[in-house]
């Protein structure tokens, strides 16, 4: 009867944390969220550490259970086969979920007061690790639970979200020590770090003044992010294409004013090409003659290689161009492809790009901008070198639409708005059927278009160009908790097992 007690504990607590990760942020919930899987520390490690994949499993199942719809509508496969294989992802993500309760048990059990600190160390660790290991999959950071918490983006500025991350931890470990315990002063050692640190970083955020939309009418150089809501076609349809690319078009010229940046989503013109199609480059070349700057997506071909760029065209300027350099596994490209060979694509042309090198800016007035293409918007140390690279203003256009209406488009927002605080940058998001948005230098949106809506935000925008604590040295945070983590879990090892706690 207690075995099936904890696995509930475990599977009810990993769905528990995945819910953190929905539409809506809750406010308390994220809290105490990760108080069950600190509760599976009391057991032995091996134990805890299976039952911590199981918490895992459970967890990632919930909170990527888009996926399986996204493999059987784009990637052509049956259901049945769909739910097994988000179960190898799952299965894969769930196995850090393992190694913090396997070492983490040990340190709970040994560790005496140390475990309240070297415990959120050892998640943000293996967070660190999430993000490189094997193409890195830096998804729902535990600081993005945060994201409705007063103070916790801007506080990412100074620490980032691996920062943010260890005080989500830092709260939960209180929270379950105070249960396991049943005393109060855990509990408030746990929170005592949070809540000195959450109210500094809003008052810091107010002090540097976090507007972003200018209030003079000159004040910042007007921007347009268009949303055509149009959803990813399974199969090419010339009628659909064309009416697609004429809705697109039809906002773009309507936006185009002089001295005004457009932001086109990405996919917005699939499948046409600026390079190999002669009218989509003649309309852009009329769109520019008009005196506006056009952001847009396109493929670029060199070599035989085929990238995922964006392009800006401006007035009496020569094309400038991003090409993407972290590609989506699956999407754009398939890993180990003799193994996977039998997976259908997911993205057109999936395995057909090549990733960009290098840090490269685009030019538009006196501002540079530092573009992310949809998934890149989820790795914090790349956007901040493009912030050390002088980027003023960050950019991000994406194409959501593979995902419906469910909580992935949702997820990735909360990525970008953490990447807008913990640069303090001006985040202008495009998404072709949502969340398209302007997110203010603190990370709070100052204009929204909701999920599967047409429309345009139009705003002005002015770049800044001060560094962050955190773009200067996004590794610092997570460098740090490592060692921290490192040496908890052999301090552990070194202790007498008859020493007191």
């Amino acid at each position: 009867m207690k075995s099936l007690l904890w696995l509930l504990l475990a599977a009810g607590g990993g769905v528990l944390w995945a819910l953190c990760f929905e539409r809506q942020p809750f406010l308390l919930a994220p809290w105490v969220a990760l108080a069950p899987l600190f509760l599976l520390l009391l057991l032995p490690p091996r134990r805890a550490a299976a039952l911590g994949f199981v918490h895992g499993f459970a967890s990632w199942m919930t909170a990527l259970s888009w996926i399986a719809s996204t493999l059987v509508t784009y990637g052509g496969l049956p259901k049945a086969a769909s739910v097994p294989l988000l179960a190898i992802l799952a299965a894969y993500l769930a196995l850090y979920h393992a190694a913090f309760a396997g070492l983490g048990a040990r340190l709970w059990r040994r560790g005496g007061g140390l475990a309240l600190w070297g415990l959120p160390a050892l998640w943000v660790a293996l967070e660190w690790l999430r993000t490189y290991l094997g193409g890195g999959f830096p998804w729902n950071l535990a600081a993005y639970a945060w994201v409705g918490v007063p103070g916790a983006l801007p506080l990412a500025a100074w620490i980032g979200a691996y920062g943010v991350s260890f005080l989500v931890l830092t709260a939960n470990a209180g929270v379950a020590m105070a249960v396991a315990r049943r005393r109060w002063e855990p509990l408030a050692a746990g929170l005592a770090l949070p809540l000195l640190l959450l109210p500094l970083g809003g008052r810091w955020s107010t002090r540097q003044g976090a507007e972003m939309v200018a209030p003079a009418p000159f004040a910042g150089t007007p921007v347009r992010l268009l949303q055509p809501n149009i959803q990813n076609l399974t199969r090419f349809e010339a009628a659909a294409v064309y009416r697609n690319y004429r809705k697109v078009l039809d906002l773009s010229t309507a936006a185009c004013e002089e001295g005004t940046l457009v932001i086109w989503p990405e996919s917005a013109a699939w499948p046409f090409s600026f390079e190999r199609d002669a009218d989509f480059a003649r309309d852009l070349a009329g769109q520019v003659r008009r005196g506006c700057t056009v952001l847009f997506n396109s493929t670029h071909e060199v070599g035989g290689f085929v990238y995922n760029s964006a392009f800006l065209l401006s007035p009496g300027a020569p094309p400038a161009r991003y090409d993407k350099r972290h590609l989506v596994p699956f999407g754009e490209y398939v890993p180990f492809r003799g193994v996977f060979s039998f997976i259908d694509k997911l993205a057109r042309e999936a395995g057909e790009f090549r990733s960009g090198e290098g840090v490269h800016l685009l030019p538009w007035g006196d501002e540079r901008i530092g573009m992310s293409i949809c998934y890149e918007v989820v790795f914090p140390d790349e956007v901040a070198a493009l912030v050390r690279a002088g980027a003023t203003v960050l950019v991000t256009i994406t194409n959501d639409a593979w995902y419906g209406d469910t909580a992935a488009p949702w997820q990735h927002f909360r990525a970008a708005r953490f990447r807008a605080a913990e640069n303090r940058r001006p985040l202008l998001r495009a998404a072709i059927t949502g969340v398209s948005a302007l997110i203010a230098p603190d990370g709070s949106v100052a204009a929204e278009i909701d999920l599967f809506r047409e429309g345009v935000i139009r705003a002005r925008v002015a770049g800044r160009s001060r560094l962050t604590p955190f773009a200067r040295h996004p590794r610092r945070v997570p460098a740090l908790c490592s060692f921290l983590a490192a040496f908890a879990i052999i301090w552990t090892f070194r202790k007498p097992p008859g020493s007191p706690p």
